[in-house]
């Protein structure tokens, strides 16, 4: 908008329990009845930010979004969504505000921050010139390492990378832990999704009134750079060397053979 800029990423459902989506949102929803309940927590977050006063803080932003997303949830659900955060409409963050000159990050999502430097940014000089700001999960780390275990004994079995690509069967192992991990959501680590959003796991970066070269990104991108192609070449690099997600980067998916990534992924670089 005028005065936010921000990259939402929807989380992937953990459970089969759907909320219904008979709400004002025609306009921004592309009418398919199968619409996932991250794409739909990401679409009421997108609302909301669009319609947000200039002079909006952080604070109220976080307030106000949980209000929103909160007020979709039938009353009668929310004891349910209160023991079962895994049946919640929920999505990470990162947001710019113009007029606070701020970042706030609610969740899995990451940005770049550096002094813009004339000419093309070249990949020797990004370690230097841009400090990377993200606020992952405690719990990721662990559950990739759980999956890569789970891979490695499939594959000694006598199973191929390919048929572990194609029909990832070490992910549905660690799916009850996901599930009794997200009960730390918004308790250990922070999401939008209905619930109270933890101060001390927001982060809230202020940038002085010098220029600054910003770039926002969802945890699609395992390695972020200051342009898109370094960060797309990366991932492609990364997809040859080892789609299945198991080596020095790990990851709680793998690539499938007919996609180019291993997870939804946006980007935006803009200059202030």
């Amino acid at each position: 908008t005028n005065d936010f800029i921000a990259v939402i990423d929807g989380s992937t459902s953990k459970s089969g329990f759907r909320h219904s989506r008979r709400h004002p949102l025609r306009a921004f929803m592309d009418g398919a009845s199968g619409t996932s309940n991250g794409r739909y927590a990401m679409l009421l977050v997108a609302r909301y930010i669009r319609r947000m006063p200039a002079a909006t803080t952080c604070e109220a932003f976080l307030r106000g979004v949980t209000a929103f997303v909160r007020s979709r949830y039938p009353q009668q659900l929310l004891p349910q969504l209160a023991v079962h955060p895994e049946d919640r409409l929920t999505c990470s963050a990162v947001v710019y505000s113009r007029v606070s000159r701020e970042l706030w990050l609610v969740g899995d999502c990451q940005a770049l921050v550096g002094q813009p430097v004339s000419g093309n940014v070249q990949p020797a000089d990004a370690d230097r010139q841009f400090q990377l700001l993200d606020n992952p999960k405690p719990s990721e780390a662990h559950l990739a390492a759980l999956r890569a275990a789970e891979v490695r004994r499939l594959l000694a079995t006598g199973m191929t990378p390919d048929e572990l690509c194609r029909n990832d069967t070490a992910r549905p192992v660690i799916i009850p832990r996901m599930v009794e991990t997200m009960k730390q959501q918004n308790i250990g680590y922070s999401v939008i999704d209905g619930f109270p959003i933890p101060r001390q796991h927001v982060k809230q970066v202020t940038l002085d009134f010098r220029p600054w070269e910003i770039v926002l990104a969802s945890d699609g991108y395992p390695r972020l750079f200051p342009t898109l192609a370094e960060s797309e070449q990366w991932l492609d690099d990364q997809r040859r060397r080892d789609p299945l997600n198991i080596g020095d980067f790990q990851a709680t998916k793998a690539f499938h053979p007919d996609f180019n990534s291993f997870d939804d992924r946006s980007y935006i670089r803009f200059l202030v």
